[in-house]
């Protein structure tokens, strides 16, 4: 028998299909959350008379500008900008900005949905947004970004402030980047500290930023193992990706005493059998910002693998950490990975699991830390740094990892709660879907027809 949540459910995804039929990845998004929200609505009636699954999943605005900007000889070069302000409901908007050449009004829109859920999740008031552009830094000199970012951020800058919307990094957009985005801001509106997060110290940047991800869902992965009554300590893991997230992730897992032996980057894996020298990588991607090969540079035993000749999911690892991109962990890696006896895996990417892989890796029992719970660290500390802004203070390293422990801690007993509430116990993907979104649509309800 189908139930009143179910059908209501059901009824607003075909609508959302029929809107948006060619926005693959946003519709994934979407479908991931609402297969988790039917017993919601069961448990609410008056959420389905308010309609509230349909008004959430329309965002509350869409920008799309053109972002044109000379090249170093002097050629006009045209890429597109997008905001996109999905919900205002428990705070301003807050979420990042990609510049990636795959970047799509599609991409903006399925990372802002799950933002509004991950910020919902760290119990601070923050929305959910996210922006970005289709321009790929690779290859640019730093006065070819330095122009992209000022011509991006004269038009993003109508649409953003304090109490507003506050956008931060991601994919593409590091401390480089949110540094010349900042300036042009000030530039054309004062000095206002609170823009942006993931700032440079001596503007108003926040301690652990820059290491939040990567230690959150490492934190994240802690608590999912404890709650079984197992650690990290003495696990292989394997984290793909070498960019921030994976970079520090593997530092704490390095502290926590698990052997990380493989990552990886757009063009293939490396594999130490003896751990990976995390100093190795933090000088070829934060200072030489070069390839992963050039590992074996400093590494001669490791093995590097071309993105053609394998994938880093084909390795025995205890614990996977994907921290790439969404959709690079595909159901055939999850057999793998289950075959290999992977026990645990946490999403350090936004939605780096298929639907499919995730699936196969609940069915088969793998702990499982879905992205909008496990990589919620960035932007809960983006969130402190907003607080330290507003209150013209500096907290010390340790005090905000202190605090992002205990968010991430929080996150976890959060959606294991809400798991059991609502018949789903163990399952932290219905879990962090229906605990982030009763926050939310509490405060929908409360706000009226808006």
């Amino acid at each position: 028998m189908v139930t009143a949540g179910q059908a209501y459910v059901a009824e607003v995804f075909e609508k959302v299909k029929r809107a948006n039929p060619h926005e693959v990845e946003f519709l994934q998004a979407v479908e991931e959350v609402f297969d988790s929200l039917a017993p919601v609505f069961d448990a609410y009636p008056n959420y389905i008379a308010e309609n509230l699954l349909e008004r959430l999943v329309e965002p509350e605005r869409i920008i799309s500008f053109r972002v044109p900007w000379l090249d170093d000889k002097g050629q006009v070069q045209v890429n597109r900008g997008y905001r996109v302000q999905y919900s205002s409901a428990i705070g301003p908007y807050k979420g990042g900005l990609r510049f990636h050449p795959s970047v799509t009004q599609s991409i903006i829109k399925f990372l802002g949905f799950e933002q509004i859920f991950k910020n919902s999740l760290t119990g601070l008031p923050i929305g959910g947004g996210k922006g970005g552009s289709n321009f790929d830094p690779k290859g640019k000199s730093d006065a070819e970004i330095m122009r992209f970012c000022q011509s991006f951020m004269t038009e993003l800058q109508k649409h953003i402030g304090p109490s507003l919307d506050v956008p931060a990094g991601d994919i593409g957009v590091g401390g480089r980047e949110i540094g010349y985005l900042f300036g042009q801001y000030k530039r054309l509106n004062g000095y206002e500290n609170g823009v942006l997060t993931g700032k440079g110290l001596a503007y108003g940047g926040s301690l652990t930023r820059k290491e939040a991800t990567g230690y959150g869902v490492v934190y994240f992965m802690e608590q999912m193992l404890e709650a079984k009554g197992d650690s990290l300590a003495d696990k292989t893991a394997i984290v793909s990706g070498s960019g921030n997230v994976a970079i520090y992730a593997i530092e704490k897992l390095q502290e926590k005493g698990a052997k990380v032996v493989a990552c990886s980057d757009s063009s293939g894996y490396i594999y130490h059998e003896n751990g990976l020298d995390l100093a190795a990588i933090k000088q070829i991607k934060e200072v030489e910002r070069g390839r992963i090969k050039a590992y074996l540079d400093h590494h001669p035993d490791a093995v590097f693998y071309p993105r053609e000749e394998g994938r880093i999911w084909d390795l025995k690892a205890d614990l996977a950490f994907p921290c790439a991109t969404q959709n690079e962990l595909e159901e055939r890696d999850a057999k793998t990975l289950i075959q290999n006896g992977l026990i645990a895996i946490a999403e350090g990417a936004n939605m780096p699991s298929t639907l499919e892989a995730t699936k196969a890796f609940q069915k088969a029992g793998v702990l499982f830390g879905p992205a909008k719970a496990a990589n919620a660290g960035g932007v809960a500390v983006s969130a402190l740094e907003m607080s330290q802004n507003s209150m013209r203070l500096s907290w010390s390293f340790d005090e905000v990892d202190e605090k992002l422990y205990a968010i991430m801690k929080g996150i976890h007993q959060s959606a294991s709660q809400a798991a059991e509430d609502f018949g789903h116990s163990g399952d932290l993907v219905v879990g962090a879907n229906i605990a982030g979104f009763l926050k939310v649509a509490e405060a929908m309800s409360q706000q009226g027809l808006i």
